[in-house]
């Protein structure tokens, strides 16, 4: 899952919801202890949620449809296809407007500005620049932060080409996200359940 489903699973709990934003950037066990319990919380959910996913097998069948050379990089498209579909499905699964719910992303993380890391920082301003998450409706949107992604990976790799397997790509990400988003949440339930009393593990 990318941030804006992330962020959706989350709720409107403001400490998991900055764990759904930092959750890519605090690795390990040890870097949680740096974090207040209630936020290290959301940090852990969020690594729950990406495990979950990865180990839902409508997931993995359809990471295994890619073909060369992009089966390498079918995570990452997996995930900025789910944030299009969700984008595009907000009525569904969202919660007011999505540039409403974009404004509160902002505020949530000025509100908490302490904590947020510099990557994350220049994320936002691209964010900000690009008018995400609102735009991830756009597939050309989409398309254009993979290719901003393939460009900042070490090795070469074909994100700069997934508009050549969109279209047949497209459809199917619906259909998967369709019935994993109901699994993540219904195990994100049971983990807050799990994990009310304690900050998880």
């Amino acid at each position: 899952m990318n941030y804006l489903a992330h962020l959706v699973l989350a709720g409107d709990d403001e400490y998991l919801r900055m764990g759904a934003m930092l959750g890519d950037f605090v690795r390990g066990r040890q870097a949680l202890a740096a974090y207040p319990p209630e936020l290290a919380r959301g940090i852990l959910l969020h690594r729950h949620i990406d495990a979950y996913t990865d180990s839902l097998s409508a997931v993995a069948d359809l990471r295994r449809e890619f073909a060369p050379p992009f089966r390498r990089y079918a995570g990452i498209i997996i995930d900025l296809g789910f944030d299009h579909v969700l984008a595009c499905r907000w009525d569904r699964y969202g919660t007011g407007t999505l540039p409403a719910f974009d404004c509160d992303v902002r505020a949530l993380l000025d509100r908490h500005r302490q904590w947020v890391p510099e990557r994350l920082q220049r994320f936002m301003a691209y964010a900000d620049r690009r008018g995400l998450f609102a735009a991830y409706r756009e597939e050309a949107e989409v398309l254009h932060s993979l290719r901003g992604i393939g460009r900042r990976l070490s090795r070469p790799n074909p994100l700069h080409r997934v508009d050549a397997i969109w279209d047949e790509f497209r459809p199917r990400a619906e259909r998967c996200f369709v019935y994993a988003f109901r699994q993540v949440q219904s195990a994100v339930a049971d983990w807050l359940k799990s994990t009310s009393t304690t900050t998880g593990s």
